[in-house]
């Protein structure tokens, strides 16, 4: 049987810099009709490059390509740009990992899910309309005729990622390239697109190209993998070969970083409590419908961390974790209950860490900050502590010369931490705090929170959709569900015997439900 992907020598060079960078080397793939390819490595190692090669989406005017790149029998590779485009968007579709921004924020849904039908097609305005309202309904959204009128910001993060799946599959083609696809969605979510796209390749026989740095999610769809590391495919074979027997070291890294649960408890907790957070209430006012609707986002939470305690805090976008989180540091008004705690300066890490440093500022200024507004220490003893504790979370002094656009994304979330913990804090409120790093960095910031806990006795409060990374963090843990703590516990209850069904569900989208 004949390819229906070919890809050979394929090496991609920048030419938009002084000096020109190669970022694929000698990039080789061969794909059947109907067979689903995972694509794994950390940011920066060709990935999302490869793919949009394949896809014809690469510009043609600063970057020289190399190789061969053959679909279904067609050299797509230097082929006029009027073949390729009869190709894009039916026969080769891509989705990628950001759907909000990957939707024009000005049309309304079903206008853009029928766009390859309007290009590729010759179909009535009606004829297209029921197939994209059958596309809506393939991919499993509720009230499709709500949908298709609706713009993209009016729906939730996993609603428009079908959209963006709807969209790309209206056509059949033959090959759907899925660019980090789950990455910005809930661990619920994520199972959820993976059945959905299992389920697009069963019925339809669609050839999927699935690229991710999450390693278990490519285990769990994927029948072949592919490992990239700076431009090279360093390892290549099936899911079990890969999997239970990897030969690069690299490859063992990847593998090893993927977060596990570990049953044993951490550090032994102190029986004195440094938060008491009881019957808290918070509400928004919200305009649903055109009318102001007050929505309550959290309904009596109460919780308490002891001196020296992880909690971990689980549960879905819009369930109310950051809410709370806000509450507790000040940030955000409660309308009844009470927060009592026995610390000064509880201090919060949030999920961006770019987003959370000022880009004008230098690292040193910014990490000193807090101290200039607080305290009353000299600027000699901002200098050393600043120094302190850019070492303590494992980076060097030159560091507080640089700007946060000079750093990586690890590099930032150590320069977050470091902040936090400028005022010696005894409670660190940690806001889904790995949940935008590679699997790697992802680890290397996990190890360096549980030395930190151990060393500086740290209460934390560590937040996540990520029951992998809770299960590997936390000494108890705490399910949300829609502003309501349903279910709480010591670890190893929640993960071996869930009682309450939302937790249960939980804990089957991570792979982590024990069969009885």
């Amino acid at each position: 049987m004949e390819k229906l992907l070919h890809v050979e020598d394929l090496n991609i060079e920048f030419h938009d810099h002084l000096i020109p960078e190669t970022v694929v080397y000698d990039f080789d793939l061969d794909m059947e009709p109907g067979e689903i390819v995972g694509l794994v490595g950390e940011s920066g190692s060709g990935k999302s490059m490869s793919a949009l090669a394949i896809a014809g989406l690469l510009s043609r005017h600063d970057m020289k390509k190399r190789g061969t790149i053959t679909f279904n029998g067609r050299d797509i590779l230097n082929c006029p740009r009027n073949q390729l485009r009869d190709l894009q968007g039916d026969e080769i579709c891509i989705i990628f990992q950001e759907p909000l921004t990957s939707l024009d924020p000005v049309k309304k849904i079903g206008w853009q899910v029928e766009e390859a039908l309007r290009i590729h097609t010759k179909l009535t305005p009606a004829e297209r309309k029921a197939k994209a309202l059958k596309a809506l309904e393939d991919v499993e959204l509720n009230d499709v005729e709500r949908v298709y009128d609706s713009y993209p910001h009016e729906l939730s993060g996993g609603m428009r990622q079908r959209v963006m799946i709807a969209a790309a599959t209206i056509g059949n083609p033959m090959l759907l390239i899925a660019d980090e696809p789950t990455t910005a969605l809930d661990v619920t979510v994520q199972g959820q697109i993976v059945k959905l796209l299992k389920k697009i390749n069963k019925e339809k026989n669609t050839a999927i190209l699935f690229i991710s740095h999450d390693l278990s999610l490519v285990s769990r769809l994927c029948d072949r993998v592919m490992v990239m590391k700076s431009g090279y495919v360093v390892e290549s074979g099936s899911i079990k070969d890969i999997f239970e027997n990897p030969k690069e070291e690299y490859t063992k890294k990847l593998i090893a970083s993927i977060p596990s649960y570990d049953p044993e408890a951490g550090k032994e907790a102190e029986d004195d409590v440094i938060l008491d957070v009881k019957d808290v209430c918070v509400s928004f006012d919200k305009k649903i419908n055109g009318k102001n609707t007050n929505v309550k986002v959290l309904k009596n939470v109460s919780l308490k961390i002891n001196k020296g305690e992880v909690i971990g805090l689980v549960g879905e976008s819009g369930c109310g974790k950051s809410t709370l989180a806000k509450a507790i540091v000040g940030l955000q008004p409660i309308d009844s209950g009470s927060i009592e705690q026995h610390e000064k300066y509880p201090q919060m890490v949030f999920q961006d860490p770019y987003g959370s440093l000022n880009p004008s500022k230098k690292i040193g200024f910014i990490l000193e900050e807090p101290l200039k507004n607080l305290t009353d220490v000299t600027e000699e003893e901002r200098h050393k502590k600043a120094k302190e504790m850019i070492c303590l979370v494992g980076l060097s002094e030159e560091y507080l010369e640089r700007y946060p656009a000079e750093l990586s994304g690890g590099q930032r979330q150590r320069v977050c931490i470091a902040q936090a913990l400028m005022l010696g804090p005894k409670l660190l409120i940690a806001d889904e705090p790995v949940s935008a790093l590679d699997v790697t960095i992802q680890a290397e910031v996990l190890k360096l929170m549980q030395k930190l806990h151990e060393e500086l006795g740290l209460s934390i409060l560590f937040i996540s959709h990520d029951l992998r990374v809770v299960g590997k963090m936390c000494d108890r843990v705490l399910v949300m569900k829609d502003g309501v703590i349903v279910e709480q516990g010591i670890k190893s209850d929640i993960y071996d015997d869930p009682k309450h069904e939302y937790t249960v569900s939980l804990l089957e989208s991570a792979g982590l439900l024990k069969k009885n």
